[in-house]
């Protein structure tokens, strides 16, 4: 059974209210014989995961910041700065891998080309450590797929479109992501030197390769020679560099590090840091003063009015 959501007319949307589970039937189909074929594609607005870049930057031959320098677009996932990529579209929003007889990189199109007619949801639970995934769909206007007569299964429809391999794997990315909308706003913004990390260990794999082979990560943590041969398979990599945010991000400890480095790496920052601090504060107190006496002067103008 789908699960109805309550949300408000007003509210419009190509999204169907409900939550889909694997079990789930669908009516679905899309293939070069239905009227609509390749439209999506010339209306895209592919936000692109981990995995689906380690996919098509090898598939087209090039290291992972070449493709991102050629077919993507950055954009700000939340009010934080937290940095997220699109794939980039031509000037009437087409995507620059269609062709008239189709998807020229099918084999190795991202999550959410696959996903088409469908969309993936995680949720966590606040008094949860565990989060689930479920589906709903997207109906577009145009899309002729939901009028076919072919029916089956979320599950089979997702085993079909070669998803669980591309979930299984980003699944901990998004669990990042989950994490860190569940932590709340922070004083402040981030450090930015800990967003230039997410971005690589997230996307740009070849220059995290390069980071985490350098002397200086050698210096902080301890790594096995098994460990960096590993480091040669781009999904071990990213894996390990999920693990690695997760220690930074959330100190969420499974990587060892050399003893008393980070004390003294500390005690060789600690002014700069500091200050960062210091300075993260007085804005965020600067801002509450300043909403507070906005505030007073609309109090007081509308007592005058």
């Amino acid at each position: 059974m789908a699960e109805k959501l309550d949300i408000p007319e007003e509210f419009h949307s190509t999204l169907v209210p409900e939550l889909l589970t694997d079990d789930t039937t669908i009516q679905f189909d899309c293939h070069p014989g239905v009227s609509c074929f390749n439209i999506c594609c010339k209306a895209a607005d592919v936000t692109l995961a981990p995995y689906d870049i380690l996919r098509l930057k090898k598939r087209l031959g090039m290291t992972s910041s070449e493709f991102l320098d050629k077919h993507t677009v950055p954009f700000e996932v939340d009010g934080q700065g937290l940095p997220g990529i699109k794939l980039r579209t031509d000037d009437n929003k087409t995507c620059l891998f269609v062709r008239e007889e189709g998807c020229s990189v099918y084999e190795d199109r991202p999550a959410a080309c696959r996903y088409y007619g469908l969309g993936l949801l995680s949720h966590r639970a606040a008094d949860s450590s565990q989060d689930v995934q479920f589906y709903f769909r997207n109906k577009e206007a145009h899309c002729q797929g939901w009028n076919t007569e072919k029916v089956m299964t979320v599950r089979d429809y997702r085993a079909a479109q070669g998803v669980p391999e591309y979930d299984e794997i980003n699944r901990e990315w998004m669990q990042l992501m989950l994490k860190k909308k569940s932590a709340g706003p922070a004083i402040g913004k981030p450090d930015p030197l800990s967003y230039q990390l997410y971005f690589m260990a997230s996307f740009d794999i070849d220059r995290f390769r390069r980071f985490v082979e350098s002397p200086a990560f050698s210096k902080v943590y301890v790594i096995s020679d098994e460990m960096r041969n590993e480091w040669q398979d781009d999904v071990v990599l990213q894996r390990f560099g999920f693990r690695l945010l997760r220690q930074v991000l959330f100190d969420e400890q499974t990587i060892p590090t050399h003893e008393n480095i980070l004390e003294k790496r500390w005690e060789e920052r600690k002014d700069i840091i500091e200050l960062r601090h210091k300075a993260a504060v007085d804005l965020h107190l600067q801002r509450a003063e300043a909403e507070r006496k906005a505030a007073l002067e609309s109090s007081d103008d509308g007592a005058a009015g």
